[in-house]
């Protein structure tokens, strides 16, 4: 048998007949069973009225859009099954992620590829359709035979999917797991493109991807999504998960997050994070978003202003966690007042024995946590800088802003 394209618009209400021939019912459904095979279709819906009997693929010796036959009458009647994603309930109109064009799209057909397997007509369900083919298909169908929509259709270009490309939304964790849906895919996209996906869907949708998520990119996701959207994700999301997710963010970005939050919300969040992620967080619950205190990070590098390069290096690979964000290196006296500070390129073309204040910059520029972001960004401009150290009221290094909160401050005001 030649491999045959079939749509699932054209095989719903065909009928099917048993061994004698005599009609048994229409095609009301069909399903995978993404457990035992990804994309064969394993069961096949059928019915007269409210009762509907369950057809296994095994059992059917032809399907074509005139009609199914089956081989094999021992059928059974339909009982819902968590582990069936069903291709009119679950898919057809619904809503799904194309992770290879990087946008939200709404099914309006699926296609299948009919092939022989031991023996056996099976459909493999190949990609969903979302242009204006699959609508010429649905508005005509019942109109018109299957045959003449096809060469209607034929002038029309394709606009479809693949089925390995398509990410299925289901906000019920349970069921994820039941019907196999991963996320790997979305994880595998550069956030800026996950985050405008996201924004384009429904709260519950958006609940359940990063409730499913690695917790590191569903972090990477989370500053990505518009700041109006990030207080809202959380709070959708169980405690612990919210905890995991803001542990990975910067603190100041994950105060910044709780701070929009209800007071009782905030605090159980606060108790399921690890103890030493919880305290950087709160030291910046305080400070207002629009200053330095509620911009900085406290994720930075001090060192003794008697440290050699060799010190340096040896704390940067105990610390690799802040590397990405680093910009500099700063030198305290006893009492954790900014003396110095050195650039970290400077470090690479350093011997090991070198102080690292020799090589320090010659004008060292510090902001006050009161200070307003204005300010700041004409600071960031003026200077050309990378990193900003931020001191209290006691001259104290306590923090440090960095271009990148800069740009995040701009591009939300």
């Amino acid at each position: 048998m030649a491999e045959e394209i079939l749509y699932l618009t054209e095989l719903l209400g065909i009928p099917v007949y048993d061994l004698k021939g005599r009609n048994i019912g229409t095609l009301r459904d069909a399903a995978l069973v993404p457990l035992i095979d990804p994309v064969r279709l394993d069961r096949y819906l059928a019915g007269a009225g409210p009762g509907w009997l369950s057809i296994r693929y095994d059992q059917i010796k032809t399907i074509t859009p005139q009609g199914i036959h089956l081989k094999d009458e021992r059928l059974t009647p339909y009982h819902s099954d968590e582990y069936m994603l069903r291709m009119v309930r679950d898919l057809l109109d619904q809503q799904i992620i194309d992770t290879e064009g990087r946008k939200v799209v709404r099914v309006n057909d699926i296609t299948f590829l009919k092939e022989c397997e031991g023996g056996d007509e099976v459909l493999h369900i190949l990609e969903v359709d979302i242009g204006v083919r699959s609508i010429v298909r649905r508005l005509l169908r019942g109109i018109v035979s299957p045959a003449v929509i096809r060469k209607i259709q034929s002038r029309i270009p394709t606009h479809s999917i693949r089925w390995e490309f398509c990410n299925i939304l289901e906000a019920d964790p349970q069921r994820r797991v039941r019907l196999n849906i991963s996320n790997k895919l979305l994880e595998h996209m550069h956030p800026a493109d996950l985050a405008d996906i996201v924004e384009h869907l429904g709260h519950e949708d958006r609940a359940a991807l990063f409730q499913t998520m690695d917790s590191e990119t569903a972090a990477e996701l989370l500053t990505e999504v518009d700041p109006e959207l990030q207080p809202r994700i959380i709070e959708a999301l169980e405690p612990d998960k919210a905890a995991e997710i803001l542990e990975e963010m910067e603190p100041s970005e994950a105060a910044d997050v709780l701070n929009e939050l209800e007071e009782e919300r905030s605090e159980e969040i606060l108790e399921e994070m690890e103890p030493q992620d919880a305290e950087e967080v709160e030291e910046l619950l305080d400070f207002r978003d629009d200053t330095a205190g509620g911009m900085m990070d406290t994720g930075y590098l001090a060192l003794p202003e008697d440290a050699t390069v060799a010190q340096a290096m040896e704390e940067l690979k105990k610390n690799e966690d802040v590397l990405e964000d680093l910009h500099n290196v700063f030198l305290v006296d006893a009492g954790n007042h900014l003396r110095f500070e050195v650039p970290l390129a400077k470090l690479l073309f350093a011997s090991s024995e070198t102080p690292l204040k020799d090589l320090a910059s010659d004008t060292l520029l510090t902001v006050h946590t009161s200070e307003k972001w204005d300010r700041i960004a004409e600071m960031f401009d003026k200077y050309n800088l990378l990193a900003l150290p931020v001191v209290d009221d006691n001259d104290e290094l306590i923090g440090v802003i960095t271009v990148d909160d800069v740009v995040a401050m701009l591009r939300s005001a």
